[in-house]
């Protein structure tokens, strides 16, 4: 273990990246570094630059309003960490990045292969749950409610624009969402009313991915859950997330005043519980570990959908999953200092990749 003077852990802290979630990954990374307990942590800001680098960087850096203002001064201000050094600089690596190469399993498996534990889940539940189709088809087969769901390709809606028109019109109908498979923070996210808007939304989705999805409109109550645990996770206190217009914005989810919401989601005792269950549920048929967040829709009629998960969700300091925890007597360096000693436990018994 690298433990110096102080003998604290080591903990480095790769916040950034080069996916559309960057600047919420850097929001998540400074409140990381700022509520982790450092009687018991030393901990190290690593931000990864457009480039997919490393770099060690200074609190004047990490204080910095956008990445673009930090990737500005990294060459002076700032040290170079290469991958293979991340072993022999920490104990372990705090994931805070969002989105592409960060939290689908690209950024775990560099580090299974540097034989070094990090934060959240592995490979492959990481990469089930950043693709939303993918992930929607293993969680039917378990029996847990899901959107009805159109997937398209760049490549099938290029040589055949009509029929899958009319796929969308008699399989999910009007209105309805395109959205990335792979994308978070509503990034290209569109609800559509009349057949005449989907080629417009469909073009602004290939422009992040090459699989969009048109899935139903879900009205109802929008729930979101955080699970944590490893063999026997348990749900936290479920949230009810009050969007400022139909859907819920980058802004409701992240802007500190801007969205509202209420922990616990003002339903019955018995739904709470029933939510609860199937976030357990999604959670384990997507072989998560750690900790997750599952966003859900309550309809009328009691039913519970599961929208998507999030293997690692946003940690700003307004975080609904913060508010979770708190509804359970967890402060945030506690759920952090959870966090942590769980990612250490799930890599602990392991056997060949998490």
């Amino acid at each position: 273990m690298n433990k110096g003077s102080s003998d604290r852990m080591k903990v480095g802290i790769i916040m950034g990246g080069i996916s559309s979630e960057k600047e919420v990954s850097l929001e998540s990374g400074r409140n990381i570094y700022s509520k982790i307990d450092k009687k018991k942590y030393d901990p190290t800001s690593i931000f990864m630059d457009s480039d997919g680098s490393l770099w060690e960087i200074p609190v004047k850096l990490l204080m910095r309003n956008s990445t673009g203002d930090i990737e500005m001064d990294l060459e002076d201000e700032a040290k170079r960490i290469p991958y293979e050094e991340l072993k022999r600089r920490v104990d372990i690596v705090y994931i805070a990045l969002h989105g592409k190469y960060g939290e689908d399993g690209c950024l775990q498996g560099v580090l299974e292969l540097l034989n070094l534990p990090y934060t959240g889940s592995g490979v492959l539940g990481s990469a089930l749950g950043m693709d939303k189709y993918t992930s929607r088809r293993i969680l039917a087969m378990n029996g847990i409610g899901v959107p009805k769901t159109v997937a398209v390709s760049a490549g099938e809606w290029e040589n055949g624009r009509e029929t899958i028109l009319k796929s969308i019109e008699e399989e999910v109908g009007l209105p309805c969402v395109i959205k990335p498979t792979r994308e978070g923070c509503s990034t290209a996210v569109k609800k559509v009313v009349s057949m005449e808007g989907i080629p417009l939304a469909l073009s602004g989705v290939f422009e992040f991915d090459t699989v969009a999805l048109a899935e139903e409109f879900v009205e109802g109550t929008e729930i979101t859950c955080g699970v944590i645990g490893n063999d026997s996770p348990v749900a936290l206190t479920p949230s009810e997330t009050i969007p400022t217009d139909d859907m819920l914005s980058l802004e409701d989810k992240f802007l500190y005043g801007q969205g509202e919401n209420k922990t616990p989601a003002r339903v019955s005792d018995d739904i709470l519980e029933r939510i609860q269950k199937v976030a357990v549920k999604t959670f384990e048929a997507l072989g998560l570990k750690v900790y997750a967040r599952i966003d859900m829709f309550l309809r009328g009629n009691s039913e519970v959908v599961v929208l998507e998960t999030n293997s690692l969700p946003g940690m700003t300091p307004s975080t609904v999953l913060f508010h979770q925890a708190a509804a359970s007597g967890i402060t945030q360096a506690g759920l952090i200092d959870r966090i942590i000693q769980l990612s250490f436990e799930a890599h602990s018994k392991k056997r060949g990749p998490l």
